[in-house]
């Protein structure tokens, strides 16, 4: 079995659980999100164990266990009983779950989960995408409406967002959730990420649409957007958001391997490990 990193530390000893949920049933434009855990977990082999920024080998401070895979019916079947228990089983034991997708739409059943057991729970999304469709295709479930699901369980922030619908506009403004839109601009800095700590709860489940990037850093995804966020960027929030919030857990998803561009994969599969290296230190 492909392992995170190619560690394979005892279940017990480790803190963080890494999972695949290769689950693509909606998405409507590129393809491939099915695929997108396996090339994480090969990509992260050749991932370097020692961090210079943080000065240590986070997989050596904290165990990195990576669990078999979750599989979901259609979302239209109630899927969410095998993530749902999958999730709460591994918070119940003291772990923070790292859920690696797959398309989007798995996101609102991880967070229902986590909701269940942090009542204090908020999100927040990187993404290019609002997502805040109520029904797209005619699917509630679709990738398109997934903060929209989520905003039905716990409050949310989303950041690097610089495409949304005319319907999520009206939805966000009517309900407030605009202010809490983040919207792509010339760059984030200090200020901003003080201000969206400010409106996040103290518990704090991330999710990461690999999108948020600006293509020229991942292009290996189904619905790319001009203008996205770099690399530091993204570093940048996520690291004040780990030391100043409870991260109970995160999922990446979205990418969609494309034959000759390793770059995509090993720089999501880095991603990963950075985050787990904030959380550790």
């Amino acid at each position: 079995m492909l392992t995170f990193l190619d560690v394979t530390p005892p279940y017990p000893e480790s803190k963080f659980v890494v999972f695949p949920v290769p689950y693509e049933a909606t998405t409507t434009y590129g393809k491939g999100t099915k695929n997108g855990p396996k090339a994480i977990l090969l990509a992260s082999k050749q991932v370097e164990w020692f961090d210079e920024e943080l000065g240590c080998e986070p997989c050596q401070r904290t165990g990195i266990h990576t669990g078999k895979p979750t599989s979901l019916g259609r979302l239209s079947s109630n899927p969410s009983t095998s993530l749902g228990t999958r999730v709460q089983s591994i918070l119940g034991e003291g772990k923070v779950p790292v859920i690696l997708g797959g398309e989007h739409s798995i996101t609102p059943q991880a967070v229902k989960a986590f909701s269940k057991q942090y009542k204090d729970l908020s999100v927040l999304q990187l993404d290019a995408h609002g997502d805040l469709w109520d029904k797209f295709n005619g699917n509630k479930n679709n990738h398109a409406c997934v903060m929209r699901r989520v905003l039905e369980i716990c409050p949310a922030v989303q950041v690097g967002i610089r495409n949304i619908s005319k319907e999520g506009w009206g939805f966000a403004k009517k309900t407030g959730q605009l202010s809490k839109i983040h919207f792509r601009g010339h760059g984030l800095g200090g200020r901003d990420y003080r201000k969206i700590e400010k409106q996040l709860s103290n518990n704090v489940y991330i999710t990461i649409d690999v999108d948020v990037f600006d293509p020229s850093v991942v292009p290996a995804v189904g619905t790319p957007e001009p203008g996205g966020m770099t690399w530091f960027e993204v570093l940048d929030l996520l690291k004040s958001v780990c030391k100043n919030k409870n991260v109970v857990g995160f999922d990446v998803v979205e990418l969609s391997p494309r034959k000759g561009d390793i770059a995509s994969d090993f720089t999501v599969a880095k991603l990963i490990y950075k985050i787990i290296g904030y959380l550790s230190k």
